[in-house]
């Protein structure tokens, strides 16, 4: 039973010390460096043809691109 409360009490030191160096180092929560995408890989499946629903964003955002006013 020592050997779990230590390694939660290690653990929690651990987590304490992380939380305090992000606190400290004063910058906001960000994203990834573009995810596949930064890859070059513009699907996550390795299938032949997209799928009904990447159509459908697809199509939507075509659609956009063409009503953009600039």
């Amino acid at each position: 039973m020592e050997i779990y409360i230590l390694t939660f009490v290690v653990l929690l030191v651990v987590i304490l010390a992380m939380a305090v160096g992000y606190i400290l180092q004063q910058k906001t929560i960000a994203g990834s460096c573009g995810g596949l995408g930064a890859l070059g890989i513009e699907k996550a499946c390795d299938c032949d043809t997209p799928c009904e629903r990447r159509k459908e964003r697809l199509r939507k955002e075509q659609e956009w691109q063409q009503n953009k006013i600039i």
